[in-house]
Protein backbone atom coordinates (compact mmCIF):
# COMPACT_ATOMS: atom_id res chain seq x y z
CA UNK A 1 0.00 0.00 0.00
CA UNK A 2 1.44 3.40 -0.92
CA UNK A 3 -0.04 5.40 1.51
CA UNK A 4 1.00 8.53 0.89
CA UNK A 5 -0.35 8.59 -2.78
CA UNK A 6 -3.52 7.12 -1.09
CA UNK A 7 -4.55 10.26 1.34
CA UNK A 8 -3.33 12.72 -0.96
CA UNK A 9 -6.01 15.74 -1.44
CA UNK A 10 -7.92 13.50 0.50
CA UNK A 11 -10.68 13.60 3.85
CA UNK A 12 -8.96 11.44 6.69
CA UNK A 13 -11.97 10.55 9.08
CA UNK A 14 -10.95 10.17 12.67
CA UNK A 15 -12.98 7.71 14.17
CA UNK A 16 -12.48 7.91 18.05
CA UNK A 17 -14.85 8.02 21.07
CA UNK A 18 -14.21 8.25 25.16
CA UNK A 19 -14.70 5.96 27.60
CA UNK A 20 -18.64 6.27 28.40
CA UNK A 21 -19.66 7.78 25.36
CA UNK A 22 -22.48 5.36 23.81
CA UNK A 23 -20.39 4.81 20.80
CA UNK A 24 -17.09 3.71 22.55
CA UNK A 25 -15.86 0.87 21.45
CA UNK A 26 -14.57 -1.04 18.52
CA UNK A 27 -17.71 -2.19 17.08
CA UNK A 28 -19.20 1.23 16.45
CA UNK A 29 -16.03 2.98 16.10
CA UNK A 30 -15.28 0.04 13.08
CA UNK A 31 -18.59 0.78 12.04
CA UNK A 32 -18.34 4.55 12.03
CA UNK A 33 -14.89 3.92 10.04
CA UNK A 34 -17.05 1.99 7.09
CA UNK A 35 -19.14 4.53 7.08
CA UNK A 36 -16.51 7.32 6.40
CA UNK A 37 -14.93 4.40 3.49
CA UNK A 38 -18.29 4.69 1.87
CA UNK A 39 -18.59 8.04 1.92
CA UNK A 40 -14.96 8.13 -0.32
CA UNK A 41 -12.68 9.27 2.58
CA UNK A 42 -9.27 8.22 1.94
CA UNK A 43 -8.00 7.00 5.50
CA UNK A 44 -9.19 6.68 9.22
CA UNK A 45 -7.41 7.71 12.43
CA UNK A 46 -8.05 5.52 15.08
CA UNK A 47 -6.94 5.08 18.47
CA UNK A 48 -5.72 1.71 20.88
CA UNK A 49 -5.13 -1.80 19.69
CA UNK A 50 -8.64 -2.72 19.93
CA UNK A 51 -10.08 -0.12 17.66
CA UNK A 52 -7.45 -0.41 15.09
CA UNK A 53 -7.70 -4.22 15.04
CA UNK A 54 -11.73 -4.12 14.24
CA UNK A 55 -11.25 -1.22 11.81
CA UNK A 56 -8.40 -2.77 10.05
CA UNK A 57 -10.86 -6.01 9.40
CA UNK A 58 -13.50 -3.23 7.97
CA UNK A 59 -12.17 -1.37 6.17
CA UNK A 60 -9.58 -1.09 2.89
CA UNK A 61 -8.13 2.44 3.84
CA UNK A 62 -4.91 3.35 5.61
CA UNK A 63 -5.31 3.69 9.19
CA UNK A 64 -3.33 6.33 11.26
CA UNK A 65 -3.04 4.74 14.04
CA UNK A 66 -2.21 6.57 18.09
CA UNK A 67 -2.37 5.02 21.28
CA UNK A 68 -3.67 7.37 24.37
CA UNK A 69 -2.40 6.93 27.17
CA UNK A 70 -2.04 9.03 30.46
CA UNK A 71 1.11 9.25 32.60
CA UNK A 72 1.15 10.77 36.07
CA UNK A 73 3.40 13.92 35.52
CA UNK A 74 3.80 13.70 32.00
CA UNK A 75 1.89 15.99 29.50
CA UNK A 76 2.69 13.70 26.08
CA UNK A 77 -0.59 11.18 26.09
CA UNK A 78 -0.56 10.85 22.13
CA UNK A 79 1.75 7.38 21.33
CA UNK A 80 4.13 8.30 24.83
CA UNK A 81 6.59 5.14 24.17
CA UNK A 82 8.07 3.10 21.53
CA UNK A 83 6.35 0.28 23.29
CA UNK A 84 2.89 1.80 22.79
CA UNK A 85 4.07 2.59 18.82
CA UNK A 86 4.61 -1.05 18.39
CA UNK A 87 1.06 -2.21 19.72
CA UNK A 88 -0.37 0.46 17.70
CA UNK A 89 1.94 -1.04 15.04
CA UNK A 90 0.80 -4.45 14.98
CA UNK A 91 -2.86 -3.97 15.69
CA UNK A 92 -2.40 -3.22 11.51
CA UNK A 93 -1.74 0.86 11.58
CA UNK A 94 0.33 2.12 8.46
CA UNK A 95 0.92 5.18 9.83
CA UNK A 96 1.88 5.78 13.57
CA UNK A 97 1.07 9.06 15.34
CA UNK A 98 3.10 10.42 17.68
CA UNK A 99 3.27 13.76 19.71
CA UNK A 100 6.12 15.68 17.94
CA UNK A 101 6.32 18.28 21.15
CA UNK A 102 9.72 18.50 22.57
CA UNK A 103 7.83 17.76 26.26
CA UNK A 104 9.01 14.95 28.50
CA UNK A 105 7.60 11.58 27.72
CA UNK A 106 7.69 8.14 30.37
CA UNK A 107 10.70 6.50 30.25
CA UNK A 108 13.08 9.93 28.65
CA UNK A 109 12.45 8.74 25.49
CA UNK A 110 12.33 10.96 22.33
CA UNK A 111 10.78 11.81 19.49
CA UNK A 112 13.71 10.83 17.14
CA UNK A 113 14.49 7.52 19.21
CA UNK A 114 10.65 6.61 18.65
CA UNK A 115 11.02 7.15 15.30
CA UNK A 116 14.75 5.76 14.09
CA UNK A 117 13.64 2.60 15.98
CA UNK A 118 9.94 2.33 14.28
CA UNK A 119 11.79 2.92 10.53
CA UNK A 120 14.51 0.46 11.45
CA UNK A 121 12.49 -2.29 12.97
CA UNK A 122 8.93 -1.93 10.23
CA UNK A 123 9.94 -1.56 7.14
CA UNK A 124 7.08 0.54 5.09
CA UNK A 125 5.62 2.36 8.45
CA UNK A 126 5.31 6.00 8.04
CA UNK A 127 5.70 7.86 11.47
CA UNK A 128 3.29 11.09 11.47
CA UNK A 129 4.20 13.63 14.28
CA UNK A 130 1.40 15.83 15.98
CA UNK A 131 3.09 19.29 16.47
CA UNK A 132 1.48 22.60 17.29
CA UNK A 133 3.95 25.09 15.94
CA UNK A 134 6.02 26.17 13.38
CA UNK A 135 9.00 25.14 15.18
CA UNK A 136 8.10 21.84 16.17
CA UNK A 137 7.03 20.68 12.33
CA UNK A 138 10.43 21.56 11.34
CA UNK A 139 12.10 19.94 14.34
CA UNK A 140 10.39 16.66 13.26
CA UNK A 141 11.00 17.00 9.94
CA UNK A 142 14.89 16.62 10.65
CA UNK A 143 13.86 14.06 13.08
CA UNK A 144 12.89 11.67 10.56
CA UNK A 145 9.25 12.02 10.10
CA UNK A 146 7.28 11.28 7.11
CA UNK A 147 4.73 13.33 7.63
CA UNK A 148 3.50 16.35 9.80
CA UNK A 149 0.00 17.01 11.43
CA UNK A 150 -1.20 20.31 12.77
CA UNK A 151 -2.95 18.31 15.45
CA UNK A 152 -1.93 20.34 18.46
CA UNK A 153 -2.02 23.27 17.61
CA UNK A 154 -4.47 25.46 20.63
CA UNK A 155 -3.19 21.95 22.98
CA UNK A 156 -0.50 22.98 24.12
CA UNK A 157 0.02 26.27 26.35
CA UNK A 158 2.60 27.54 23.87
CA UNK A 159 0.73 27.88 20.69
CA UNK A 160 -2.25 29.91 19.33
CA UNK A 161 -5.54 29.51 21.53
CA UNK A 162 -8.10 30.05 19.06
CA UNK A 163 -11.07 28.43 18.62
CA UNK A 164 -10.51 28.24 14.75
CA UNK A 165 -8.34 25.84 12.90
CA UNK A 166 -4.72 27.25 12.47
CA UNK A 167 -4.42 28.45 8.86
CA UNK A 168 -1.48 30.60 9.10
CA UNK A 169 0.66 27.25 10.87
CA UNK A 170 -0.78 24.86 7.84
CA UNK A 171 0.48 27.65 5.33
CA UNK A 172 3.70 27.99 6.52
CA UNK A 173 4.75 24.53 7.04
CA UNK A 174 2.98 23.77 3.86
CA UNK A 175 5.88 26.61 2.47
CA UNK A 176 8.94 24.96 4.32
CA UNK A 177 8.79 21.16 4.60
CA UNK A 178 9.48 18.41 2.13
CA UNK A 179 7.10 15.97 3.71
CA UNK A 180 3.25 15.81 3.58
CA UNK A 181 1.58 18.49 6.01
CA UNK A 182 -1.92 17.63 7.34
CA UNK A 183 -4.27 19.90 8.56
CA UNK A 184 -6.28 18.68 11.56
CA UNK A 185 -7.62 20.10 14.73
CA UNK A 186 -10.55 22.72 15.12
CA UNK A 187 -12.26 21.85 11.23
CA UNK A 188 -15.68 22.08 12.09
CA UNK A 189 -17.30 22.80 8.21
CA UNK A 190 -16.68 21.77 5.01
CA UNK A 191 -15.40 25.39 4.12
CA UNK A 192 -12.83 25.25 6.80
CA UNK A 193 -11.83 21.92 5.21
CA UNK A 194 -11.27 23.06 1.74
CA UNK A 195 -9.75 26.38 3.07
CA UNK A 196 -7.09 23.81 4.42
CA UNK A 197 -6.63 22.16 1.64
CA UNK A 198 -6.00 25.77 -0.20
CA UNK A 199 -3.10 26.71 2.21
CA UNK A 200 -1.37 23.73 1.01
CA UNK A 201 -2.22 21.01 3.32
CA UNK A 202 -1.61 17.82 1.77
CA UNK A 203 -4.72 16.14 3.25
CA UNK A 204 -7.46 17.18 5.75
CA UNK A 205 -8.30 14.91 8.90
CA UNK A 206 -11.97 15.92 10.62
CA UNK A 207 -12.98 13.93 13.65
CA UNK A 208 -15.14 15.81 16.19
CA UNK A 209 -17.36 17.57 13.36
CA UNK A 210 -18.28 13.63 11.77
CA UNK A 211 -18.24 10.99 14.62
CA UNK A 212 -18.48 12.27 18.28
CA UNK A 213 -22.48 13.07 17.81
CA UNK A 214 -22.57 14.47 21.51
CA UNK A 215 -20.55 17.91 20.41
CA UNK A 216 -22.32 18.21 17.27
CA UNK A 217 -25.35 18.10 19.04
CA UNK A 218 -24.13 20.43 21.68
CA UNK A 219 -22.84 22.92 18.87
CA UNK A 220 -26.46 22.75 17.34
CA UNK A 221 -27.89 23.67 21.19
CA UNK A 222 -25.40 26.35 21.75
CA UNK A 223 -25.93 27.74 18.45
CA UNK A 224 -29.70 27.81 19.25
CA UNK A 225 -29.59 29.04 22.70
CA UNK A 226 -27.10 32.08 21.40
CA UNK A 227 -24.11 30.48 23.90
Amino acid sequence: MDTIKKIKNGLIVSSQAKPGEPFYGPKFMSAFAKCAEMAGAVGIRCNGPADIRAIHKAVDLPLLGIYKIDTPGCEVYITPTYKSAVQVIKAGSHVICLDGTPRTRPNGETFEEITAKIHQNFKGVLVMADISTYEEGVRCENEGADIVSTTLSGYTPYSPQVPTPDFTLIRKLSKKLNIPVIAEGKIWTPEEAKKAMGCGAYAVVIGSAITRPIMITERFINAIQNK
